[in-house]
């Protein structure tokens, strides 16, 4: 009887047995991202981890959810699926310890329409390498197939991550004062932000492909448009045991004009000084040949600024000394000043 339940289930797109050669495919790289406090092997109901109460005075959990967006498109034209689980957890965790949080655990969601093993496999492998980056422990997922709502070799993904973080320490802006420095850390590129205008540009307007190279950039399309976004865990840690650090900022959608406000106190602005980092090829591509003007790029894209720090100006030469130390290459890209009424809460200055 279950054989044919389940044969019958397979005929309509859901394969269960195929499911199950998935999970014994991941169980070795799902364990090897466990870190002290799971309590739960990869199959259970739920993920168990204990925090541990002796290690802070007064814990707060902090959380996030997000997936890499239409990224996804070129990890299938490309069909190279193993790095854009990285972008999955980089999404996650760099979300939180700009709290001042440390990741703990991060559970994925996939959802297909027709699970290819190899595919899903891969998948998780960029999953759990994002995870051993930021010491965060993969402790749970599910994976669901879902024939009729995907079509051919599309998927999509969610990643949800929490992290810890002692209450008196959470960054959270509130200390931000006129004067302090801006300093930004470099992207790998255009991270997991928008892919929707890149796809139109570079396939709908310029007809390239994936796999054609481009002078300018000095690799093919796809090898550019596919490099993992960076995580900024394990150097942020490191920073926040020796600076206070008043704010911080993640470049992702909205970029520079619609993030960095998030963080900064009312009747504040920041300036930020045009041309103070290098320029990165793949935004001087999309800009010129998408016709883009500087105000959208600023918008859309991180424009090779993946995380923005900021500090009490009196530190800004120790903090970039222990970022180039931490292997960093950090930028002052501006400071607060003052915002009038009729101002932006960000201004692009010469």
């Amino acid at each position: 009887m279950d054989q044919t339940h389940s044969s019958r289930y397979a005929e309509s797109g859901v394969d269960i047995d195929k499911a199950n050669d998935f999970i014994s495919n991941i169980k070795p790289l799902v364990s090897s991202t466990f870190r002290r406090g799971v309590l739960t092997d990869i199959g259970g109901f739920g993920g168990l981890f204990a925090l541990g109460g002796d290690r802070y005075s007064d814990p707060v959990l902090v959380s996030s959810t997000d997936g890499v967006g239409t990224k996804l498109k070129i990890a299938s034209l490309c069909n190279k699926h193993d790095t854009i689980g990285i972008d999955l957890v980089a999404m996650c965790v760099n979300d939180i310890v700009v709290s001042g949080a440390q990741p703990l655990f991060f559970l994925d969601y996939f959802s297909v329409g027709k699970l290819e093993v190899d595919v899903a496999t891969d998948v998780v492998k960029g999953i759990a390498k994002g995870c051993e980056i930021s010491k965060c422990s993969l402790i749970g997922g599910e994976t669901a197939e879902m024939p009729g709502l995907y079509t051919g070799g599309d998927y999509d993904l969610a990643g949800f991550v929490v992290g810890i973080a002692e209450r008196d320490k959470i960054i959270d802006g509130s200390e931000i004062k006129v004067g302090d420095k801006l300093i930004g850390l470099t992207s790998s590129g255009i991270h997991s932000n928008g892919y929707s205008l890149v796809r139109k540009i570079c396939f709908e307007e310029l007809g390239l492909t994936v796999d054609d190279q481009v002078p300018e950039l000095g690799c093919t399309l796809g090898e550019e448009l596919l490099k993992p976004t960076r995580i900024y865990v394990e150097t942020l840690l490191n920073l926040f045991k020796n600076f206070k650090v008043r704010g911080l900022t993640h470049i992702t959608g909205g970029g520079f004009t619609d993030n960095i406000p998030r963080v900064l106190p009312k009747g504040t602005k920041a300036n930020i000084q045009k041309g103070s980092w290098p320029n990165m090829p793949i935004f001087d591509f999309l800009q010129s040949k998408g016709n883009i003007s500087e105000l959208e790029m600023y918008r859309t894209f991180n424009c090779g600024i993946g995380m923005v720090l900021i500090i009490d100006s009196k530190a800004v030469d120790d903090v970039t000394q222990q970022l180039i130390a931490l292997g960093e290459s950090p930028h002052v890209i501006g400071e607060v000043d003052v915002r009038k009424e009729d101002e932006r809460a960000v201004e692009y200055v010469e």
